[in-house]
This record gives C-alpha cells, sequence and structure tokens, in this order.
C-alpha cells in the first residue's frame, strides 16, 4: 500500500485539493441530519420556536424573568435585550454561544412565570411585593406554583428547554404573532438551508470524483510511461528476468488494479475517516448516552474485515500468477496456431487452456465467495445497530432525557461512521489485490539495467568513425551460468571486408554479434571500435555507428515507408528508395498499389518472411552505418535474390565494416574470413579455402551443405561451370551459389535464373 500512497503522492497538489473539496462535502453530509433534527424537534414539536431566548417579550414578562432569574445569569439578559419604541424588549443579541447561554437561563423563570399564571391569587405584582417584603423566598414561591415546576429540576438541560418553549409560544401568541405562520417559516427556511447544503455536497463531490479520476488516470499514464522507458533500457539479460506475457500483464492488468485503487482511495479511503470521525464529534455533541453503540458496531466491524482480508489476502497474491499464467498459455496458443493446426494439436492446447483458465477461475470464486460474506454481515450489524440504538432511545424518551428528533440524527450520524467503516471495507477487497499489482510493477521499476553509460562518455573521441571492430580476449559468462558461453575471441574486424561467422547450432554466433550492440556485456576482454571500448560510448553513440539486422525480420504498424525511415529521423526519401534498391525490395513495393505508403500490419504478418528480411535489410541500409551487423538475414531469401543482394551490398558499403552470422556456407563463402566457432571458442579462422584444408569443423560443415564436386572446386574456378549445365537445373543450391560470384566478388553474378523466396 505505501507504494501506491508514493505514486499518488507525486499528484500532492490535487490530492490536497480533494481532501478540501471531501472535508467540504462532509461537513455538508454530517450537517443534513441535525437540520433533520430541528425540523422534528423544532419545527413540528415547538411550532417553529428554536430558542427560549425570545425575539421579542412584554415588559411583565421580562420583568418576571428577571425576578427568578439567578444573579450570575442576570447581566446577560439585560444586555442581550433593548426596550423599543412600543415598550416591549427586543432580543440583540444573535451569536450561537449568547443564545445557549440565554436558553438556558431563561428556562426555568419561563416555566416559573407560566405556572404562577395558572395559580389562583397568584400573580406577578403580589410575588414582587412578597419578595420585597421579605415573607417568602424563591423556592417557597416555586412549591406555591406547583408540584410540577417542583420537578423540572430533574430533567435534563434539552427537555426543561422544550417545556419552557410552551410559555414562549404563549407569549408570541400574547404579543399578536401568527404561531402557524412563524411554524410555516421556520420550516421554508430549514429546508431552504437544507438544500443549499445538498447542493454545495453534490458539486463538491461532482468535482472530487472528477480531480480523483483525473489523478488516477494520470497515476496509470505515468506508470505505464516508466514500465515502457524501464523495459526499453532492459539489456537481454533483464529481459530473461521476465517473460513478455508478464511484462504485459504488469503494464495492463496491474497498472488497471492500481488505478482503480487510486480512484477508490481517492474518495472512499479519504473520505471514509473524514466522515466518521466528524460523525463521532456529532455523536459526542448530542449527549445521548449512547456512545458505546457506535464502539460496539465498530469493534464488531473491524472483526470481520480482519478475519476476511486474512483469510482472502494468500489468494489474491495466487491469482496475479494464475492470470500471467493464463497470458502466457493464451499468446503461446494464439502465435503458434498454424504449429497446432499442422499437428493436430488443437485438443491437447484446449485442454491446456482449460486447465489455466480453470485454476484461474477456481481462485476467482473462493476469493469472491469469501467477499460475498462480507455485505451481508455488514447489513446485519448496521441494522442489529439500528434496532438497538432505537430500543435505548426510546427509553431515554420515555424518561423524558431524549428527543425523538435527537434519536433520529444519532441514528443518522451511527449509520453514517458505520457506512465509513463499511466504504473502508469494501475498498479492503481491492487493496490486497492492488498490493500485489504494486509489488509486481515495483519489481520491474527496481530492477536497474546492467548495461549503463558512463558519466563521462568518449562519444566525441573520433571525429570521423571507420568502424574497425576488434574483439580483445573477450570472454562471456551468463548469470547464473555453470561456464562461459564466448571464451577469449580474439579477432579484428576490418572496413570494406566481410568478417563471416559459423558453426553449430547453439554455439554462440548470434551471442558474439549480440556483444557488439551490447545487448550483452562482456564478462572478459573488451570490444574496441577505432580502438574506443565500447563501453567508453553512449549506447545511443554505439549504436548510430551500427546497422543491425536481427535473425527473425521485425516490423511494426505502420506503412513500407515508415518501417525503412525507422533506422532515423534523418533518412530521406531517396535514402529509403536506394536502401530498398540495393535490399531488392523494390521488386515488390513497386508491384504494390500503394508502394511505398502501402500498410504493414503489427509483426508484418501482411508480407510474407522473405519481403520482412529484405524491410529489414532496407532499414539497416538506410542508416548508413560504419558496421553492417547480420545475424543470418538471408535465411528466408532464395539463392538469386540472395547473390543479388550481396552484390549491390559490396558494391554500397565497400567501405563499411561487415560481419555476417550464417548458417549456410553458400551466405560466406567469398567473406574475407570466416570465422568457426564452436562451444564459444574459436576453432578455425580463415578463407573458404584455408579452412576447407586446415578446421576440422568447418570441414563437417562443408561435407553436409556441399556437393563432392563443390568441395574440390575452389570459388576461383567456379565460374567456369558452362552456362548451359546451369540452364539444365543440374546445380544444387550451393552450386549455383558458388556460380554467383567471380574471383573479385560479385561482379559476375550468372544466377540470374534462382527461384522464388524461401518465404
Amino acid at each position: 500500500m505505501g507504494k501506491i500512497f508514493r505514486y499518488l503522492w507525486e499528484s500532492k497538489g490535487a490530492v490536497l485539493g480533494i481532501i478540501l473539496l471531501l472535508i467540504i462535502q462532509a461537513f455538508c453530509d454530517l450537517s443534513l441530519p441535525q437540520y433533520t433534527s430541528d425540523i422534528v424537534d423544532v419545527g413540528i414539536q415547538q411550532g417553529g420556536v428554536e430558542h427560549v431566548a425570545m425575539e421579542e417579550m412584554r415588559p411583565e414578562t421580562y420583568e418576571g424573568i428577571l425576578l427568578f432569574m439567578e444573579e450570575e445569569d442576570t447581566a446577560l439578559f439585560e444586555d442581550s435585550y433593548e426596550q423599543n419604541a412600543e415598550g416591549n424588549y427586543e432580543r440583540v443579541a444573535r451569536d450561537k454561544d449568547t443564545l445557549g447561554k440565554l436558553d438556558a437561563s431563561m428556562s426555568m423563570p419561563l416555566l416559573i412565570l407560566s405556572a404562577l399564571s395558572q395559580s389562583d391569587g397568584m400573580d406577578l405584582d403580589t410575588v414582587r411585593q412578597m419578595l420585597a417584603s421579605g415573607m417568602t423566598t424563591k423556592e417557597e414561591i416555586m412549591k406555591m406554583a406547583g408540584t410540577q415546576v417542583e420537578n423540572l429540576g430533574d430533567m435534563s438541560d434539552s427537555i426543561l428547554q422544550q417545556s419552557a418553549v410552551l410559555a414562549v409560544q404563549q407569549e408570541y401568541k400574547a404579543l399578536g404573532l401568527d404561531l402557524s405562520r412563524y411554524q410555516t417559516n421556520y420550516l421554508l427556511v430549514t429546508g431552504a438551508k437544507m438544500l443549499g447544503i445538498t447542493l454545495l455536497m453534490s458539486a463538491s463531490a461532482v468535482l472530487a470524483g472528477l480531480m480523483a479520476s483525473f489523478t488516477s488516470a494520470k497515476v496509470g499514464r505515468d506508470l505505464r510511461s516508466r514500465i515502457f522507458q524501464k523495459v526499453v533500457s532492459f539489456s537481454h539479460a533483464e529481459l530473461d528476468q521476465f517473460s513478455t506475457a508478464s511484462l504485459i500483464t504488469r503494464s495492463t492488468n496491474d497498472i488497471q488494479q492500481i488505478q482503480m485503487v487510486c480512484v477508490l482511495l481517492l474518495r472512499m479511503v479519504l473520505y471514509a475517516p473524514i466522515l466518521g470521525i466528524g460523525g463521532v464529534i456529532r455523536v459526542a455533541s448530542t449527549k445521548t448516552g449512547m456512545g458505546w453503540i457506535i464502539g460496539l458496531a465498530v469493534g464488531t466491524i473491524m472483526v470481520l474485515v480482519a478475519v476476511l482480508v486474512g483469510v482472502a489476502m494468500p489468494k489474491f497474491k495466487v491469482m496475479q500468477t494464475l492470470v500471467d499464467k493464463l497470458n502466457l498459455v493464451s499468446r503461446e496458443i494464439l502465435t503458434g496456431v498454424p504449429v497446432i493446426r499442422a499437428f493436430s494439436r488443437e485438443k491437447h492446447e484446449e485442454e491446456r487452456f482449460a486447465r489455466a483458465n480453470r485454476d484461474l477461475m477456481r481462485t476467482q470464486l473462493f476469493t469472491n465467495r469469501v467477499m460475498t460474506v462480507m455485505m451481508p454481515a455488514m447489513m446485519l450489524i448496521m441494522n442489529g445497530i439500528t434496532v438497538l440504538i432505537v430500543w435505548m432511545g426510546a427509553k431515554g424518551i420515555d424518561m423524558g432525557n431524549l428527543q425523538v428528533g435527537d434519536m433520529m440524527a444519532f441514528i443518522t450520524y451511527t449509520m453514517q461512521i458505520v457506512m465509513s467503516f463499511l466504504m473502508l471495507t469494501m475498498i479492503s477487497v481491492m487493496l490486497p489485490r492492488a498490493g500485489v499489482a504494486a509489488n509486481r510493477i515495483d519489481e520491474v521499476l527496481r530492477v536497474e539495467p546492467m548495461i549503463r553509460d558512463k558519466e563521462e562518455t568518449m562519444d566525441d573521441a573520433k571525429g570521423d568513425w571507420k568502424g574497425v571492430v576488434s574483439f580483445g580476449a573477450v570472454s562471456l559468462r551468463y548469470a547464473g551460468g555453470d561456464g562461459d558461453a564466448l571464451s577469449h575471441v580474439q579477432v579484428t574486424a576490418e572496413p570494406g571486408k566481410t568478417t563471416a561467422i559459423i558453426g553449430s547450432t547453439g554455439c554462440g554466433k548470434s551471442t558474439l554479434l549480440h556483444l557488439i550492440p551490447r545487448f550483452y556485456d562482456v564478462t572478459g576482454g573488451r570490444i574496441t571500435i577505432d580502438g574506443v571500448d565500447i563501453r567508453d560510448l553512449s549506447q545511443h553513440k554505439l549504436r548510430s555507428l551500427l546497422g543491425f539486422v536481427p535473425q527473425k525480420g521485425v516490423l511494426f504498424s505502420g506503412t513500407i515507408a515508415s518501417n525503412i525511415k525507422f533506422a532515423g529521423e534523418g533518412v530521406s526519401d531517396g535514402q529509403m528508395v536506394e536502401a530498398a534498391k540495393i535490399a531488392q525490395a523494390e521488386e515488390f513495393i513497386l508491384k504494390k498499389e500503394e508502394t511505398y505508403e502501402s500498410p504493414i500490419a503489427q509483426g508484418g504478418t501482411n508480407v510474407s518472411g522473405g519481403q520482412k528480411q529484405r524491410l529489414s535489410i532496407a532499414r539497416a541500409i538506410a542508416r548508413q552505418p560504419r558496421v553492417f551487423l547480420f545475424d543470418d538475414s538471408f535465411s528466408a531469401l532464395d539463392y538469386k535474390t540472395d547473390a543479388a543482394l550481396r552484390r549491390a551490398l559490396s558494391e554500397k558499403v565497400k567501405d563499411a565494416t561487415v560481419i555476417i552470422v550464417a548458417q549456410r556456407i553458400s551466405t560466406i563463402l567469398h567473406a574475407d574470413q570466416i570465422l568457426v566457432l564452436d562451444e564459444g571458442r574459436i576453432v578455425g579462422q580463415g578463407t573458404h579455402e584455408e579452412l576447407l584444408k586446415t578446421c576440422g569443423t568447418y570441414q563437417e560443415i562443408a561435407r553436409s551443405q556441399l556437393s563432392e564436386a563443390e568441395l574440390n572446386r575452389s570459388p576461383k574456378k567456379a565460374g567456369t561451370v558452362p552456362p548451359e549445365e546451369a540452364a539444365e537445373g543440374s546445380r544444387s543450391p550451393g552450386e549455383a551459389e558458388a556460380e554467383s560470384r567471380s574471383p573479385g566478388g560479385a561482379e559476375d553474378l550468372t544466377a540470374a535464373e534462382g527461384g522464388a523466396d524461401h518465404e
């Protein structure tokens, strides 16, 4: 949870604004029950008379109250009233504290006056004379006024004031006021206040909701951006820690979970304590003596939530792992549909998917069943608390210690407090899963790329880079590996020359090539370009010198032009067209209706394998690098296209360094130097002819791919094969490739009649 709050704190200005709006909303929400209580107690029961401190009274009433009032209260009473032109006394005090004190001090004198007015032979003048002569005391007069007044001291202040209101109504009636209209005015004014508060509360809630949605969307956007930037910065070593399916789940499903929880945190989790604390303060002010009921309700809810979350939390962690597994299975099945159909394994894959789907469903059902207990339990607690309040409140009303409106307000406040905990409980259903999601995202964000730029680089060490690539006793061991994947590789690739790498599957050919752009970093030795260690260059500068074509052609959704110009911002249309010509891609591009603006589907699924490979090669050529890296990039091309492409390439890149990883010898037959790898070590180095004489591993590869005639015929004699022999189609693919070059390179190409792309 701390991680989620840390994400939210990045938008602290908006969060503070939301908290302010929630305080306003809670204030309004907590004010409404009191107005409802006032309507019942004051508007209905008291006829709209809100205070014992009358707005206006007759002189005799003023004198009577002053006569029976405690001495310490007389000064406040006299200061609060002034005599008007008609001789009556008007109240000038308006503040709430003063009115409360007046209500408390005037209640008993008013009740005594009311009782005296109903007694035979007792009037105010008589009482005044008796008190002045010392014949009696106030206490004796109270007894003379009747036993009802004598018992008023046992009542609560609120009930005492409510009883005094009857005397106030009689006074207003004596002054000629219309009590029905007075009551109606009070109800209308109070209703208007409630309407205004409701509108303010609604506006605050809507605005807080909008800001919460915006803030959570911003959190989701920032997290997706940070995840993407982090993953893009990963080397192959970091990417090996997470599966593609897991990274997709973390950047979509997990962030979505956090985004949803952020909305609830800002709208409910922040609002609940504000509402709950405010409700407790309001309840304390009602003085009902039923505060223990709230403690009982809160304690019961906390125990329920703790039990449910404790049972469900472990399953939420398992659920995210199962979502990863389901995504992985789905991705494998969808990408492998052709293979699945070819081997009639549909039933097996359906069962595999159903198993992963069923495991996730069972976990979700368990957590949902646990959490479904929560709502009925909460409603049971709320209804039980309501019944308990009504029961205890009815006793208080019967004893005269509580008013009906106060009991209604107490019920409302209690429900608000319980609802605040209910909101926290509802969010607790999602918090465990969001906490797991936050941890999974944090796992990615905390990974520090092993390959990083130095603080001070040597990007400006050379004004004109030539592209001399040198491996100096290079070794590589994967993290957690038992042995070296590459051992003591020592070789130099020079501009204007082609260096080829060949060997059995898994011998480290592609790994060796991937060291140059720093997809991995060497664990021993060093790699230099023009004498500068590649680790002393920034990754951006290093890769700007390279033109990399991966083994599997990768295209992006867009157009042919956008994919070729993906090489860099400065690629012009002319460079794009030239690169397409060299890569032998122009032929099929011009056949398309929209030529270079023809759409490319995601992953290049709407072009063939050979076309995809040629576009990848064109992209590298358009970059105009100093070093070309071809990772078995001609495997999907037919021999004719392969030969034509390499001939055009040799003319274009005669000043660049070319390093080729290949599986077939015919592709690298005329390389200036060929490296033969076996289990990560160079076991042979030289030209084709030299390796046929000196390298046993190369001889084995050659015998598996070339005929005896080709093995016995050197490349310098390859051009002597009669054209009519080629026309008869008697040549093997290796022979056709051998004949496609002259001793000088690719100038005397004779394999113009090659077949179609192997796509």
